[in-house]
């Protein structure tokens, strides 16, 4: 399983529903797009160069949340 999997898999944990698409650029770059969303209509959309790195960054603004319980998933990814 490769490591955005499991930060993915750890977003469903916590109540988020999350989507990635990758597509062009108008300079012909490849961006990846994500987003996490819940019922209570938070929602987090980052845009960057790799895939782990948007999963990466959902993570951080996500983790940012004090409602949002982390310390049960981090010894998971590790």
């Amino acid at each position: 399983m490769k490591y955005w999997e499991y930060l993915a898999n750890n977003l469903s944990k916590v109540g988020w529903s999350w989507g990635c698409v990758a597509t062009v650029d108008s300079r012909g770059q490849t961006i990846f797009v994500a987003d996490a969303h819940r019922d209570d209509e938070k929602r987090f959309v980052v845009r960057t160069d790799e895939k782990l790195t948007a999963f990466v960054e959902l993570e951080s603004a996500i983790r940012a949340r004090p409602a949002v319980r982390w310390s049960t998933l981090v010894g998971r990814i590790r």
